[in-house]
């Protein structure tokens, strides 16, 4: 089947959607447990905001539950993005709509997790771009695509593009310097592709392309806001750290490096010539200032209000039709979160299950392409997936996330969420 006649017959399937009021459970709902739809009729949404759930057969032969929030960009409720207590700590999609009394959420960045091959230590520390309240907390896995999200006489703007960050501190005595990083391990680059002398950890060749391994940087600047938690790590010898006060001055430097982040400071924590950098140009009673710029593939800095920001690893879509290019030969089947904006701006956030063998399929990336496509999207980005996939509605776990086929049920506690704020 061509992908044309693909998306046509997805768009018929839609029909049967289940919104959140009326309508009977979903074909294929497993005897013994409640529909999504069933589970859902205790929620109020605000006008201009839906949540759907649906089976899907998105191999053809295999079914899928698919849910979907669908959010009118005049709606008055607003997306933002949450964390947990700190960037270095994870916690789980429902835990953290709880504590920001979120009408629903998805999950969205990748991140450290503590199963992967090179966890350095700070579970929840998002891997690439990431801001939250119009504030940059993760720099850019420089070229891999973003959703972004911002308001505009209260009407959302919503758009997913290839994003870089160029983030500078600059000394009052005039001399600047290019930060390497934010809120993250100095030195320790996972998912390469971003500024400064990146290189693989396995073979020490040089790196600038978004690579999904390990990469190393013996000289790097990084700047810690009271967004990463209580403490920056702990420095190796010969490491150097500015501490910061609210208004950018130096209170005081400690080497090595690590220790308490000031109440709304933050630190910059220097090692190789990022420590050469500070002692020359951020002495006691300095005063830095720090700039920060999110650029398109064009190199022209992004326009309009950006409140939050999330980085993914896959752009599915592009003005309607594929963007995976090489990536579409990517053929594993597994659980999916995607976001997706339509022509006139509306947001969809949509997540498939999987690993339940004859329940939930999953889904392999140009399946995904295909669905956001046939729920309108124009444009898409692939989220954080797998046993991070979760969807949140009011205060109930609507999906069935699992960590490995045929394990139960588990909420895993994931770096951050997108999250339905009617307030």
């Amino acid at each position: 089947m061509s992908s044309m006649a693909r998306r046509t017959a997805l768009a018929v399937v839609l029909t049967t959607a289940l919104a959140v009021t009326g309508c009977s459970g979903p074909a294929g709902t497993p005897a013994g447990r409640d529909s999504a739809d069933e589970q859902a009729r205790d929620v109020s949404l605000p006008r201009g905001v839906s949540y759907s759930a649906i089976v899907r057969e998105l191999d053809g032969r295999s079914p899928s539950h698919i849910h979907v929030l669908t959010i009118a960009p005049t709606t008055r409720a607003r997306v933002v993005g949450l964390h947990g207590g700190g960037l270095a700590r994870a916690e789980t999609v429902r835990k953290m709509a709880a504590s920001a009394g979120a009408l629903a959420a998805v999950n969205a960045s990748y991140f450290d997790i503590h199963t992967g091959k090179y966890y350095g230590g700070y579970e929840g520390d998002p891997l690439g771009l990431y801001a939250e309240g119009g504030k940059l907390l993760s720099e850019a896995t420089n070229g891999r695509p973003a959703l972004l999200l911002g308001y505009t006489g209260g009407r959302l703007d919503a758009r997913v593009d290839e994003i870089t960050t160029d983030d500078q501190v600059t000394s009052d005595d005039g001399e600047s310097q290019e930060l390497d990083g934010l809120n993250r391990v100095p030195g320790r680059v996972l998912g390469c592709g971003g500024v400064g002398g990146d290189r693989l950890s396995d073979t020490e060749e040089p790196m600038q392309e978004p690579y999904g391994g390990l990469c190393t940087d013996t000289s790097e600047l990084v700047a810690f806001t009271q967004e990463w938690g209580a403490r920056t790590p702990p420095g190796p010898p010969g490491s150097l750290e500015a501490v910061l006060d609210a208004d950018g001055r130096v209170v005081s430097v400690r080497k090595p490096a690590g220790g308490n982040l000031p109440k709304n400071g933050s630190t910059l924590y220097g090692i190789g010539s990022g420590v050469d950098w500070l002692r020359a140009h951020a002495p006691k009673g300095s005063v830095i200032t720090r700039s920060v710029r999110m650029k398109d593939p064009t190199g022209q800095v992004v326009p309009g209000p950006v409140e939050t920001a999330v980085g993914g690893r896959y752009r599915l879509l592009r003005d309607g039709a594929s963007a995976l290019g090489e990536d579409a030969a990517l053929t594993r089947r597994a659980p999916r979160t995607a976001a997706g904006v339509t022509a006139d701006g509306t947001l969809l956030l949509v997540t498939i299950d999987g690993r339940e063998s004859g329940v939930s399929a999953g889904a392999t990336l140009g399946e995904a392409a295909d669905l956001m496509a046939s729920l309108g999207a124009e444009n898409a980005v692939g989220l954080d997936g797998g046993g991070s996939t979760t969807v949140v509605v009011g205060g109930k776990l609507r999906n069935r996330p699992r960590e490995t086929e045929g394990q139960p049920v588990t909420e895993r506690p994931v770096a951050n969420a997108l999250a339905l704020l009617d307030h």
